[in-house]
């Protein structure tokens, strides 16, 4: 993803996008929404030659890779359906900024890695050099911290560029405020 002239001309913004974690919800997460909409309504307003958003999925690695077949009696197309369920998933989740973007008039690209995100985040941004990276925040207290622990907070730490964080309203928060 090599900058093009046309690319150094306007402000390259990068989004790291994630699916809701809400039971029967497959949709971007209300996080990664809040952080697309304040960035569409803050940043770039009505300024939509002058940006170019970046979406970047990361797709955690099951650790069993069972995720979604019988362990039991898993053949190797078990596998591979598995896996092609985590692309069309990805694909949509991405689908949904896509169209947003493209329905305000704003230039976007969008692709899908996998590996720990907070890492791979950081990876991207030496890669790709945005100007500025913006995720969600869930807004968790400290004790939850410790146990789900935070990619907004390693990025703001590690990332080499500019990072924005947007906490979501507490109107939006679930029940379970891990929930997203």
């Amino acid at each position: 993803m090599a900058t093009s002239s046309v690319d150094s001309d306007v402000t390259r913004i990068m989004l790291g996008v994630n699916e809701s974690s809400i039971k029967g919800y497959p949709h971007a997460s209300i996080s990664s929404k809040s952080a697309f909409e304040w960035t569409i309504n803050k940043i770039i307003r009505s300024n939509t030659t002058g940006f170019k958003l970046l979406f970047l999925h990361v797709q955690i690695p099951d650790e069993d890779a069972f995720d979604e077949v019988d362990s039991i009696y898993a053949s190797p197309e078990d596998f591979r359906d598995a896996s092609r369920k985590d692309k069309i998933r990805a694909s949509h989740l991405l689908e949904y900024f896509v169209k947003r973007s493209h329905e305000i008039g704003v230039a976007c690209e969008a692709w899908i890695k996998k590996g720990d995100p907070k890492e791979v985040i950081c990876l991207e941004i030496k890669r790709v050099q945005p100007d500025l990276l913006v995720l969600g925040n869930r807004g968790l207290g400290p004790f939850q911290r410790v146990f789900v622990g935070t990619v907004s907070e390693f990025c703001v730490k590690h990332c080499e560029c500019p990072v924005v964080t947007i906490k979501r309203s507490a109107d939006e928060t679930p029940q379970d405020p891990v929930d997203d």
